[in-house]
């Protein structure tokens, strides 16, 4: 202890003015720390207030609360600047509507102010509007879905699930390199428990896909049959799991990404090479077969950024109708990013399918924030640009003919679970729920195209 207290006689004489306390022990001698709190994401939000709370800080005695209309705290709104409450817990009222806020926190106790804490914003409600946490499904007027792992139907995502959303796609579980992984082996374990949690919680299913290039099993892309028995083989797969779900699963995706994105021609799948280029037809015609009632899709991407592609996958469809092939709505992806493509042309693209009187499926809906990966973390503005988008593509949707609305499906809950890290290999925030499970602007903005 002789040595510590010499270095602070040094300290001393070089002028540094310091307050001793008794020394009782060599453990005494750190000084306090108030830890700063750890905001939540606000609830409760109205177009005139907000719910804000924060675990429990120990020994702090209070806390000072900041709220502002910028980032950077520099336009306070009053009274919320450095106002003093005893709970770690606070409605901040009297606010503007359609209003964005930004809240910060700091502990208190007698003789100490912890750090800031770290910042979470809000926009409150337009004042004829919905509220950001109202659920989805009960703001609609059609089908709003997600996209779903079977290892994730408990928990948290249940019951976001169950409180947003009344229709679900599997997004692996029934493909055909899961429900049919080995020659003979019809494996129906995952997809079961899938349709069945549906099922037992009132939420339809969108089957997703029956034939899909990309989730085609090894055994079938090498099959060393004949043709014949490659068709033979198709068409009892597809009987045998259309028909297992009869009166479950409302819709299939049937067949999925059929044409390059490059000249609108037929992709040259293992399907095509083995049962000709009329394969589509022969699996629609199956599945009707299979069940008369079930809803049948086709499937893809780059429909709106893509008229080459669109153009030809529409012209298959106008080509089904005429010859009384069974086909009752389209699926139009929807991967898109924030600054395209724009809202006319998404008007544009969807009109062609509502024209010819079928069903329309935004079906696999994500909004990259981060196309050109200049963003290590989501900005505020490019939040408020993905807001926007997302808004844009519901305000679409909803206006088109009642008779032709679907649903528009989600592809994925929360951004850390999205497809794209892994595809794109960098980082993004597509989806409506950040990694915590906290709504994002990207659902305030689907609530807003709803208005």
């Amino acid at each position: 202890m002789h040595i510590i207290l010499i270095r602070l006689l040094v300290i001393g004489a070089i002028g540094s003015p310091i307050l001793f306390g008794a020394c009782e022990s060599d453990g005494a001698d750190e000084p306090a720390v108030l830890m700063a709190p750890n905001l939540s994401a606000p609830t409760e939000v109205t177009a005139s207030s907000f719910f804000v709370d924060w675990p429990f800080i120990e020994g702090a005695d209070g806390y000072q609360i900041d709220v502002a209309r910028d980032e950077a705290f520099t336009d306070f709104v009053e009274p919320y600047q450095g106002i003093r409450h005893n709970f770690s817990e606070f409605t901040v009222s009297d606010l503007e509507p359609a209003t964005t806020y930004y809240v910060r926190v700091r502990s208190i106790s007698r003789d100490l102010v912890s750090d800031n804490s770290n910042v979470v914003s809000v926009t409150t409600i337009n004042a004829s509007g919905s509220e950001p946490g109202s659920p989805l499904k009960d703001a609609a007027e059609f089908s709003v879905g997600m996209a779903v792992q079977v290892n994730k139907l408990n928990g948290q995502h249940q019951e976001i699930l169950l409180r947003e959303y009344d229709q679900i796609t599997s997004e692996y579980e029934m493909k055909m390199n899961i429900m049919y992984p080995s020659e003979g082996n019809l494996d129906f374990t995952q997809s079961d428990a899938t349709v069945n949690w549906a099922v037992e919680n009132g939420l339809d299913v969108h089957g997703h896909a029956l034939i899909w290039h990309n989730a085609t099993p090894t055994w079938v892309e090498e099959f060393s049959g004949t043709d014949q028995e490659f068709e033979t083989m198709i068409e009892d797969y597809i009987k045998t799991t259309v028909t297992r779900y009869k009166g479950k699963v409302k819709s299939w995706d049937v067949v999925n990404e059929a044409f390059e994105d490059v000249g609108g021609v037929l992709r040259n799948s293992v399907f095509r090479e083995k049962m000709g280029d009329d394969y589509i037809e022969k699996c629609y015609r199956w599945t009707r077969e299979a069940d008369p009632d079930v809803l049948i899709f086709y499937n893809d991407y780059n429909m709106v950024t893509h008229p080459v592609k669109r153009t030809a996958a529409l012209n298959m469809v106008k080509d089904f109708l005429d010859r009384g092939v069974p086909i009752d709505g389209f699926g139009y992806q929807m991967h898109i990013s924030h600054d395209n493509p724009s809202k006319e042309a998404i008007e544009s693209a969807a009109k062609e399918v509502t024209d010819l009187g079928l069903l329309l499926h935004f079906s696999e809906l994500d909004v990259r924030a981060n196309p050109a990966n200049d963003l290590e973390v989501l900005t505020i503005q490019r939040a408020n640009y993905q807001q926007n988008k997302v808004r844009e593509v519901v305000e679409v949707y909803n206006a088109i003919p009642e008779e032709s609305k679907f649903g528009i499906t989600i592809w994925g809950m929360k951004d850390d679970e999205t497809w794209l890290l892994e595809f794109w290999g960098h980082p993004d925030w597509p989806l409506l729920y950040n990694a915590d499970f906290s709504f994002k602007r990207a659902h305030t903005g689907f609530l807003e195209g709803l208005e």
